[in-house]
């Protein structure tokens, strides 16, 4: 049996750089795979990356914004900086050695 194609690269409270549009974020949710609509895909999603990989949730930094990215469009920031973002408190508890450390979701 083969490597599952779908391991995600990047985890819940990792901080990324987008490769296209240049800007960190901090990774809140992962889809397996792409879990958007077809129409979302087709208008927003014009290098057509892989349905079938890993998809992330972002909260960007220094905007109030949350982003839906591509894994093949992601790669790990090393800088050591937070995130400016209005909604960090509600996703995270604290901020250690460069990642965001998740609120305990219940069931």
């Amino acid at each position: 049996m083969g490597l599952d194609r779908r391991i995600a690269k990047f985890a819940v409270g990792q901080i990324v750089h987008h490769t296209l549009f240049n800007y960190r974020g901090v990774i809140v949710d992962v889809d397996a795979e792409y879990s958007g609509t077809n129409a979302w895909y087709e208008e927003m999603a014009p290098s057509r990356p892989p349905k079938s990989r890993p998809w992330y949730h972002v909260l960007m930094h220094g905007t109030d914004t949350r982003t839906y990215v591509a894994e093949r469009n992601l790669e790990a920031d090393d800088s050591g900086d937070p995130i400016d973002h209005p909604d960090l408190e509600r996703y995270f508890v604290a901020f250690a050695d460069g990642t965001y450390v998740a609120r305990q979701r219940g069931n």
